[in-house]
């Protein structure tokens, strides 16, 4: 039975959370090492801020068959999302500093060795999440190693994506097709990828331009990008970026800034690339 959302926590239940976790971990590990030695180990990340009155829905919809381990990063969070996501068996993490890109960097550096693929998804319940098998077959028949759940593909409810987003998201996409030779729908926050392929890409954005610097870098090394058609609804809460104009303005910058960055520094991200792999295979 799922805690209740609006429970005051405990510390004897975040207690239990957490071994909760830690047997479900451990019971999908066992299968994995008796069973379909094939499955991969499924990780997922959720930076989160101020997300109390979502974060249960989202974490009680991912389909625990499929995932190992969920990390939530709380981004300064004033509100109990942190409280709440403990009561349902995530790892919660902390990054003081608001941003992003900060949070899901946090939660990177807190995967498990073990983590074969990384899925990426919002706290505020505007994805499905019992759609990330979706995402995860793409890789496990090799088709891809970078997995984009498109909103502009899929379903999605009326007015759930603001028309600066689809702006954005358009412009994004074309000038990404004009400039890396890669074609995309979408910069949607919901995505899977391999951890090899996560650690060639040497995240290290901060702010709004997260998912497009993965996009674009991928492009640039090679990485296999494949999107699919995932449902989309309208967020719970005002959104933190396209929900103001000031937000809405400062993505648009560091999108458009990370796109031409990407662009301009090709050749080194190359090298960097090709040294990491050159010291990988010799060490």
């Amino acid at each position: 039975m799922s805690p209740r959302a609006g429970s005051e926590p405990l510390p004897a239940l975040a207690y239990l959370g957490d071994i909760q976790g830690f047997l479900r971990r451990w019971f999908i590990w066992a299968l994995l090492m008796n069973g379909d030695e094939s499955k991969p180990c499924v990780c997922v990340v959720i930076p989160a801020r101020n997300e109390e009155t979502s974060i249960g829905l989202v974490l009680n919809s991912i389909p625990s068959e499929w995932v190992m381990q969920v990390i939530v990063a709380d981004n300064g969070s004033t509100d109990r999302t942190a409280s709440i996501a403990s009561e349902y068996g995530a790892k919660v993490i902390w990054e003081p500093i608001a941003g992003y890109g900060r949070a899901c960097l946090a939660g990177i550096a807190a995967l498990p060795d073990e983590c074969d693929i990384v899925v990426f998804l919002d706290g505020d319940f505007s994805d499905h999440p019992e759609e990330l098998p979706l995402l995860i077959e793409p890789i496990q028949r090799n088709e891809a190693e970078l997995v984009i759940g498109s909103r502009l593909q899929g379903n999605r409810e009326q007015g759930a994506l603001l028309p600066q987003a689809r702006f954005g998201n358009a412009l994004s996409c074309l000038l990404m097709k004009w400039l890396f030779g890669v074609h995309y729908t979408d910069l949607g926050p919901f995505r899977a990828i391999t951890k090899n392929a996560l650690r060639r890409l040497r995240m290290s954005d901060k702010t709004f331009g997260w998912t497009v610097e993965m996009q674009a870098k991928a492009a640039v090394l090679g990485i296999t990008g494949k999107e699919v058609p995932v449902s989309y609804r309208k967020r719970v809460g005002v959104s933190k970026i396209t929900g103001t104009v000031k937000g809405t303005f400062m993505a648009g910058y560091k999108i458009l800034t990370m796109i031409a960055s990407v662009w301009l520094n090709r050749k080194r991200l190359r090298r960097g690339a090709m040294e990491q792999t050159t010291d990988s295979v010799g060490s």
